[in-house]
């Protein structure tokens, strides 16, 4: 059967542990090299990968098909706009018709039933770029540049200040997986679903549920934010007005350690999730985030493939 990597406890915390140790052997060996160019083993060499976009892309777009050219193959971009999707045919169908045509399918959409449809009926891998549950990819990222930055991922404290959407979802199933605690901080009606809260309990670590920032905030090893409206969402005003308590400042960073990581998955809003300061600050590591997108998504291909 195909490796579907639609959230983190589909792989597992071994795995996740192999996949950073990897991405980072595999990111130090390529120092010096075009980025276009690919490792010298080329695991992938001759597959492609069909990537399916409902929702815009920055950095997921460009760091899968940077990750298949460094491994050595190639991905093919495909939206509703300019395929058949966008005219009725069926996931099922989809799925049918890439499973036969590429060797891997990324699909980032809006409902995450739609990425376990695709799973349920192809015959290759499916890998979550982002659904509206959860950003696996998202976080073996965030998790590579946090070990990066010289920081054991067990026992770690983690700060998310903010919505508790689907990026802390996927933070709180990795807390489980690789035994590390959460402190939430988020605004009355905007707590992360309790599925994950439960998770991350049953693995062991500690989660924290508050509405004070500073609380969420204070001792921590990494501070995480995103931003407060997502692409799609209504009644963003009213939500904005919730969120602002949850602002990433100066004066909520020095809550931290003084060593303190800041996260953010971009696009940020400067002046509303976060300030420019805390942004360009030594302790902001978001382009180094940014940049381990390629670096993660090539080891999670690898496992999807069975190389890892």
């Amino acid at each position: 059967m195909a490796r579907n990597f639609l959230d983190l406890s589909d792989a597992g915390g071994d795995a996740i542990a192999a996949m950073i140790n990897d991405a980072i052997d595999r990111k130090a060996a390529r120092a010096g090299m075009p980025k276009a160019q690919p490792d010298a083993d080329a695991p992938l060499a001759g597959h492609v990968l069909a990537m399916i976009f409902e929702k815009n892309s920055t950095r997921t777009r460009v760091s899968f098909d940077m990750a298949m050219r460094q491994l050595g193959g190639s991905a093919l971009v495909l939206d509703a706009a300019s395929t058949q999707l966008g005219r009725g045919e069926s996931l099922a169908d989809t799925a049918r018709v890439l499973s036969r045509m590429a060797d891997a399918i990324m699909i980032r959409t809006d409902d995450h039933s739609k990425a376990e449809e695709m799973a349920r009926h192809a015959t290759v891998p499916v890998i979550n770029g982002l659904t509206d549950r959860s950003h696996p990819c998202q976080i073996v990222a965030d998790l590579l540049t946090v070990v990066e930055h010289g920081k054991a991922i067990p026992g770690l404290e983690v700060a998310w200040v903010g919505d508790g959407n689907n990026v802390l979802s996927s933070i709180l199933e990795a807390a489980g997986l690789l035994k590390f605690n959460v402190r939430a901080g988020t605004p009355e009606g905007y707590e992360p679903e309790p599925e994950f809260i439960e998770l991350a309990r049953a693995g062991g670590s500690t989660v924290t549920l508050t509405a004070d920032a500073v609380e969420a905030v204070r001792d921590a090893d990494v501070v995480v934010t995103d931003t407060w409206v997502s692409m799609g969402q209504e009644h963003a005003v009213g939500k904005l007005a919730a969120m602002a308590p949850f602002q990433v400042n100066e004066a909520l960073m020095a809550h931290a350690k003084p060593d303190a990581l800041f996260l953010h998955c971009l696009p940020a809003h400067l002046g509303d999730e976060v300030t420019e300061g805390v942004f360009e600050s030594a302790q902001s590591v978001v382009f180094d985030e940014a940049e381990n997108r390629i670096h993660a998504q090539k080891s999670i291909l690898r496992w999807a493939h069975q190389q890892l």
